[in-house]
Parts: structure tokens; sequence; C-alpha cells
């Protein structure tokens, strides 16, 4: 098959969505399909256009045998929701306007959201290039934006609304990240035989225990100490604060160490709260190549990864956790629901109520004092995760899906 991804957001780029769609995209390579990405200029999450693809209205390049076209975008450091709204809205239609140049005939376009405006643009590609529209969803949109405070305007709401529902009922196949979105879905109605989950997943040698580095933890000065880490996007979905003030509850524990790793809006507000705090058990490190992660997550002692205490995230799956999971880093999940039943069915970490510091605060002592159930926990975890997450068993599921088209 020509499989197009439709995408705003792909490698040198680093976060979850940017990392799941390149993977999806490498391993139908490795299955014999040609694959191609159309896709924005590398900005996220800083706001601006990296080095290299400055003043460029189209970059075509090749990143390990993907063929990629990029596309302008417009990109602003504020994160007002009128400046989030022309980054989202530039790219949808230069990559329609400028990408479909650039791209043959296709089999399938594969389009990402969110950002949900990109699902006009992959029905419109999909139809140009005599493709099949298969529509991928890792975050229900508006619906999360309106709950999360980011969006308000009724008739943007009714709009979005709008537009979802038009990509639902236009995709051939709808392809969820979790069992929550496939719920949400079918039970509003749509065609229960085109919706199919497709979970993040990981590549189980890639993030390995074995990368663990003692002279990286001795450069983060963690060397002697308990590290706890959060690494991804700093972001309003996450609630942090409540790691800082975990780390305000464990201030008099001189060995234990709170390690942030990654970059994102919220950042600056988490860095302002330590230093209000006067805090000195948490270290900020900035965020880092893919390549690079392997080794970071493995040099941990234990991971925190926390979501707001919203019905919305009881349908999460973040990616953060099979990383974890991968690398027998026993987990503190702070996220009720499809996140919370995984980790218990795995028996790979401890699971607490979203927002409570006192309730992180205990596991990490609990961890802290526990070496040999550490161990046990990460062991658990790396089983499941193999088991049931391998990257390879979940592209092929998506493949039988595309064939089946």
């Amino acid at each position: 098959m020509k499989i197009l991804f439709l995408t705003q957001y792909c490698p040198p780029e680093v976060g979850a969505p940017q990392n799941r769609i390149f993977e999806f995209a490498k391993q139908l390579k490795k299955f014999g399909h040609e694959v191609s990405i159309l896709t924005a200029m590398p900005n996220y999450p800083k706001g601006e256009i990296f080095e290299g693809y400055k003043g460029k209205k189209v970059v075509q390049e090749e990143i390990d045998g993907i063929k990629i076209i990029r596309t302008s975008i417009y990109v602003s450091k504020e994160k007002t929701f009128t400046k989030r709204l022309k980054n989202y809205l530039s790219f949808t239609f230069s990559s329609v306007f400028t990408g479909t140049k650039y791209i043959e005939n296709q089999d399938v376009v594969i389009t990402e959201s969110p950002p949900l405006f990109l699902g006009w643009s992959g029905y419109y590609i999909s139809k140009k290039k005599k493709a099949k529209y298969v529509f991928n969803i890792s975050d229900l949109w508006p619906e999360s934006a309106v709950k999360l405070g980011m969006l308000h305007n009724k008739a943007l709401i009714k709009m979005s609304t709008w537009l979802e529902e038009f990509c639902y009922k236009k995709a051939d196949a709808v392809t969820c990240q979790t069992r929550g979105i496939v719920d949400n879905i079918v039970e509003r109605g749509f065609e229960k035989s085109k919706v199919h989950l497709i979970t993040n997943g990981v590549d189980t040698e890639f993030f390995n225990k074995k990368f663990r580095d003692n002279d990286f933890r001795k450069e983060i000065g963690v060397e002697n100490k308990f590290a706890v880490c959060y690494a991804g996007i700093h972001g309003l979905a996450q609630g942090l604060e409540v790691i800082i003030d975990t780390a305000e509850k464990l201030r008099n524990y001189d060995d234990i160490q709170f390690v942030f790793v990654g970059d994102g809006p919220e950042k600056q507000k988490l860095m302002d709260m330590v230093a209000i705090k006067g805090l000195k058990n948490v270290t900020f490190l900035p965020v880092q190549a893919k390549v690079n992660m392997p080794r970071i997550i493995a040099s941990m002692d234990a991971t925190i990864i926390p979501l707001k205490k919203l019905d919305l995230f009881k349908g999460a799956l973040p990616s953060k956790m099979f990383e974890a999971l991968a690398s027998e880093l026993p987990i503190i999940l702070a996220v009720e629901g499809e996140a919370e039943k995984l980790i218990k069915d795995a028996n790979a970490g401890i699971t607490v109520e979203p927002e409570n510091s006192d309730d992180i605060a205990e596991a990490v002592l609990k961890l802290y004092k526990d070496i040999e159930y550490r161990e046990f926990l990460g062991k658990n975890g790396r089983k499941y995760v193999i088991e049931n997450y391998s990257r390879e068993a979940i592209t092929r599921k998506l493949e039988n899906i595309l064939k089946n088209l």
C-alpha cells in the first residue's frame, strides 16, 4: 500500500504524537509499504521554527527511509487562544494548498487529530489523491479543550463539534488511542464497525533497563539519591503542580530528588513555584532528543505520571507509561480509569488519587524504602508491556484495518 500520514507534529520534534506516528510509519515501511508523512515545519514545543527550516515554504527530506514533506506554519511563543488557532489553521491550509502538489495518489491517508481542523484537510487530500480516509484520534476535541477551560466561545464549540462529527461520518475508518474514545464515539451513534482501538505502544528494545547510566546520574546530581522523574510535556492537562507540592512535603529527605524532563507552556510556572518555595529537591532538565530518552528513563528509580482529576481523562493512556514499563521503572500513577486499570492488571506500580500530593508522597516513600518492591513492580511492567503493547503487534493490527479498506 501507499500510505500517507497527515500530522502537524513530527520528528525532529519530540513528544507523544511525534513518536507514535513516526513509529507507525517506520513499522509499516518495514512491513513493505510505501510510507510518506505530510507535516509542518518543526517548531514544537518552543513556538519557533527549528534551525535549517526557517524562512522556507516547503522542505522535502527523508528520515529513516520515510519521505517527509513539510509545509509552512504560523508559530508564536505566546499561548493565547487566538495564536493557537492561527497555528492550527495555518498548517490546515498550507497542507492542502501547498502539500498536495508534492504528493502522488495514495491508497490511504491517515489524519492525526488533534488538531481537529486537520480532519478537513485529510478528507480533502484523500479525495484529491483517490485514497481511503482514516481519522486517527489521540484526544477528543473539542470536548477536552472545553473541559480544560481552553475553549469558551460557543460559536467555535458548535463549529468544532460539527467538524468532528463530519470527520467521523466521512472516514472509512476511525482509529482511537483508548477504549474511552472508542466508547464515546460509538455511544454517540456513529457506525460501530468502522471505529477501532489502536492503542499507544512501545519499542521494547529501544526502551530497556540495560541503558541505565550511572555517569548520567552523577552528571545531574542524583548519583546517591532516589530519583523520581516526570518526563513529557509540561502542559495544563497534566496538573504538574501536584509534583511540586509533593516535593515540598518531602523536602527534608535529602536523598530523594524530583527530576522534570521536557518543556511546555506550564514549565516556567513550575520553575517559579520551586523558586518561591525554595526547594532544593527539584531538578529541571531541558527537552531531550528522542535518542537520549531510553538512557534518561532507565537511569531513574521511579516515575510519576499525573493527569488532572477530570472524567475526560478516565479514558487516557499516557504514552510515557509504556516507556516506563518497558524500562522496568515502577510507576506512581495519578490517573483514574483506563490507565489505572492497566497498571493494576500489570501489577507494575502504585495508583493514587489524581491531584492528591499526600497520596503521591506516601507512594514515593513506599518505593524509596523498599528496593525489592521497586524491582518486583519493574519486572512485572516489562513483562506485561512486551505481551500486550509491543509496537510491532499494534502496527500489525493497524495494517489489517488498512488492508480491509
